[in-house]
């Protein structure tokens, strides 16, 4: 009884977490979006988008 009692505890606790993986993973990929979407509008912006286009100019060389 108390084998059976201990088995059916453990697969209540692995049921109950079975769906915590996919709960961060969602909250991880929402949080990713965020943070690209913040990203495209700062490199987006003129700033640094000039300073973007010096750098490679410079890297490349084909620069005056």
């Amino acid at each position: 009884m108390t084998q059976r009692l201990s088995r059916r505890m453990a697969r209540l606790k692995q049921s109950a977490e079975a769906g915590m993986t996919t709960a961060e993973y969602a909250v991880g990929t929402l949080a990713a979006c965020a943070f690209a979407a913040v990203l495209m509008a700062v490199v987006r912006s003129g700033p640094v988008k000039s300073a973007l286009a010096k750098v490679i100019t410079a890297a490349l060389g084909t620069g005056s």
